[in-house]
């Protein structure tokens, strides 16, 4: 195990020695803990969830056309709506 300095917000630092005591817990084991539970709610790296949009009409997306690329995806809107 090693040491480390942390800085902490006043109130925050309060609030995680109350639970402290309360839990009969060091200072470091709730820090611990709540580290671990956030990590352990992440998702891995690289591992998105599929996500299939909705399309309407018909042809589904244009081809072409990249919904990650918000900028571009108004462009093409426009210009198809005859506002570009």
């Amino acid at each position: 195990m090693r040491r480390t300095t942390i800085r902490l917000d006043d109130d925050l630092l309060a609030r995680v020695r109350v639970l402290a005591a309360r839990t009969g817990r060091t200072l470091t084991r709730v820090i611990e803990d709540a580290l671990r539970a956030a990590l352990a709610q992440r998702r891995p790296a690289g591992r998105r969830e599929r996500i299939e949009l909705p399309t309407f009409g018909s042809g589904g997306v244009l081809p072409g056309v990249d919904l990650d690329d918000s900028a571009a995806l108004l462009e093409t809107m426009e210009s198809r709506d005859g506002l570009a």
